[in-house]
């Protein structure tokens, strides 16, 4: 399959390049879009990381339907040679205007593309390197924004930039926290009435998160809220007021706000408290974490809130993007908002007034004193979106209250469900049907609490307060659609593997959603059945975007890799009615990708360099001590020995994939040198 070679890099700080000339002369710069220009879908382009202010993912276009998907094809597909290295995690959904592509990478590189060609008319390269971040969840970006002809950019190093959009030269910067503090910016910034609205990243780390707000053509600080209110601010008194923990609160904004142009009002969701599985350091509630928040959108003062886990020690996060829509209740049309949650619940509710539209019931949950838990947590009446208990206890664990949602935990590890139920894949939404699209995993993970809880957090390693202690059982994906006017399951599939994909819904009856194994795939909306598929080189786990460009619609998506992959992308994939290209032949990339070799007996390992690898690539899945982690990845064993360890490395186990086609035989040897001592230092 041939991909398209030419690029026109520009070489910023030199003198101005002809491709520079080309380049600026081929992009009309993006307008002050009006609020209503960015609250109405723009069929020819995909101009906020949610499509338009409401985050529906929803597009009018039809041209692609049901009965000629089949047809489609890819146009082009373009190479960036970014973000390639195993830290990374390619996330980011293009954003498309007057014909040229916009795309960030993790490495937090960006690049403007030509519809009609594919080539690279720019690009900006971060040159971030290894120590520049401090970061929970491996390299990534979920998007940029746009407007004012500049294209905005939330960095991992906590630096949010605008960049010319004509030339992808810096505009302006501005620092917003320190990254070795754990503050990093992986949200995709989003436009709005001349302010750039981003909130930040590292709530598992001890940061004290926020969503701000800033002049689009200064980068000067217009306002700030506090997720972790600070002394004097509304909602501190649910944190203790005899120690300073609040400072290291957590509460983050991984993704991109939505927003009610004509109420004036903000609405984004907000991530967990921290530290995560120590509750005992905090009683309380711990506003505003794992809540849905609404501010007023041009001063950032409070308007309601409504917390979805109250005192959450279970990492019951929100980092799904809110979604606004209208619909009907009880013979009256509401103005609502949907929030999907880690605990499997969708919580649906006014955006006026914060109160919910189907109920949404308090019910007493299983105590811990040790952990001050909530005696009380909100159960939305309707359908889960995964089970809430566990069937069949795992091998070498004993089920405490069935290992039902809400279980808690003391030193003593105990095994809950859901692990994440929905994390961050943004869903989708359909106004003609009032159905919302949800990417969701089925799985089990365990915790135990530790007196570390009590400590100010290092930033060196997460900061946890305990520890997961993962059965390491393999999650599937259960794709669903539900009603939003009911909150009950219309239907439901189960992939064979974890979902961790965007969704695009169409007027044309189509979803759109990527998969771990390179897949970019169409179902039917009105029951999920798959109609197309198309192999690209790479996990496709960002989300897709669509547009009308002379006349015809495109898909664009970005083939990047992800989490539970050892294989990372770089390909942009741009795909029509009439597109020639054929698949990807996953056997030309195998037959290139051997499994690497065990260095030669007496080479010295060197475990520094094992502890970069482990703490880029390991660390979500198997925790900072080897003893499981968020991802749900099991304890490591000793027992295997060095060579052994290498062996797993290479070759995969499980859900862990084969990390021989990505990582050299030293590397290898390195991390399994580093484990080996990690696990028995713990031991």
């Amino acid at each position: 399959m041939k991909s398209v070679p030419t690029r026109l890099t520009i070489l910023f700080g030199c003198l101005l390049l002809p491709g520079l000339v080309l380049a600026a002369e081929a992009i009309s710069p993006a307008p002050a879009f009006t609020p209503e220009q960015l609250s109405e879908p723009t069929p020819d382009g995909w101009l906020t990381n949610g499509g338009t202010l409401d985050n529906k993912r929803f597009s009018p276009l039809a041209e692609i339907n049901r009965d000629n998907v089949a047809n489609l094809k890819a146009v082009w597909h373009t190479r960036l040679n970014s973000a390639l290295d195993f830290r990374h995690n390619n996330q980011a959904q293009p954003l498309v205007h007057d014909g040229v592509i916009y795309n960030i990478t993790g490495q937090n590189d960006v690049f403007a593309l030509s519809v009609d060609t594919g080539e690279i008319l720019w690009e900006y390269r971060s040159g971030l390197v290894e120590n520049d971040a401090f970061v929970c969840c491996m390299w990534v970006s979920r998007g940029v924004g746009l407007g004012e002809g500049k294209v905005f950019v939330g960095r991992l190093d906590a630096v949010l930039m605008a960049l010319d959009q004509r030339t992808g030269e810096v505009v302006w910067e501005n620092k917003l926290g320190e990254p070795r503090l754990g503050y990093s910016l992986t949200a995709a910034p989003l436009y709005y009435d001349g302010l750039v609205i981003i909130g930040s990243a590292g709530g598992d780390l001890g940061i004290q998160g926020w969503l701000r707000a800033f002049d689009a053509e200064t980068g000067e600080e217009v306002w700030r809220f506090n997720v972790v209110p600070s002394p004097g601010e509304f909602g501190h008194d649910t944190w203790p007021q005899d120690r300073d923990v609040w400072q290291y609160g957590g509460g983050s904004v991984w993704s991109t706000p939505a927003i009610d142009a004509e109420l004036g009002m903000l609405y984004f969701s907000t991530g967990n408290p921290g530290p995560s599985l120590g509750g005992g350091a905090r009683p309380g509630d711990n506003l505003f974490t794992a809540s849905i928040v609404a501010l007023d959108v041009h001063t950032g003062e409070y308007r309601w809130h409504f917390q979805e886990v109250h005192h959450d020690i279970w990492d019951y996060d929100a980092p799904n993007p809110v979604i606004l829509f209208d619909a009907e209740y009880d013979g009256v049309m509401r103005q609502g908002l949907a929030q999907a949650g880690k605990t499997g619940f969708v919580y649906i509710l006014d955006r006026v007034t914060g109160e919910p539209l189907i109920g949404i019931e308090e019910r007493p949950v299983m105590q811990e004193p040790k952990q001050a838990t909530s005696p009380t947590q909100p159960f939305p009446i309707g359908d889960p979106l995964v089970p809430l208990d566990v069937a069949v206890a795992p091998e070498d664990f004993d089920l405490v209250n069935a290992g039902r949602i809400f279980t808690p935990f003391d030193e003593e590890p105990k095994i809950f469900t859901p692990l994440a139920a929905v994390n961050w894949p943004p869903s989708a939404y359909d106004p003609s049907t009032n159905w919302m699209f949800i990417c969701a995993n089925e799985n089990v993970n365990g915790a135990r609490m530790d007196a570390s809880m009590f400590e100010a957090p290092t930033f060196e390693g997460s900061y946890r307060g305990g520890a997961y202690v993962g059965p390491g059982l393999p999650a599937t994906g259960i794709y669903s659609a539900i009603d939003l006017k009911t909150n009950r399951l219309v239907w439901q599939r189960r992939f064979v593997d974890g979902c961790r994909s965007g969704s695009l819904a169409t007027a044309g009856g189509l979803l759109f959603i990527g998969r771990n194994d390179g897949r970019l795939t169409a179902l039917d909306a009105s029951n999920g059945r798959r109609l197309w598929e198309f192999q690209t080189e790479a996990p496709v786990n960002s989300a897709i975007s669509t547009f009308m460009h002379n006349g015809k619609q495109y898909l664009v998506t970005y083939a990047g890799g992800g989490w539970f992959s050892a294989v990372k992308g770089d390909g942009i994939w741009v795909f029509s009615l009439d597109g020639t290209l054929d698949e990807f032949d996953p056997a030309s990339q195998a037959d290139a990708q051997t499994l690497a070799l065990m260095p030669a007996a007496g080479r010295v390992a060197d475990v520094a360099n094992g502890e970069t690898i482990y703490k880029a690539a390991c660390v979500y899945c198997h925790g900072d001590n080897g003893e499981g982690g968020e991802g749900g990845g099991k304890a490591i064993t000793t027992d295997l020995g060095i060579e052994g360890i290498f062996n797993v490395l290479n070759n995969g186990r499980n859900q862990m994939p084969a990390f021989g086609v990505s990582m050299s035989g030293e590397q290898m040897h390195d991390l399994a040198t580093y484990v080996l001592q990690l696990r028995q230092a713990e031991q």
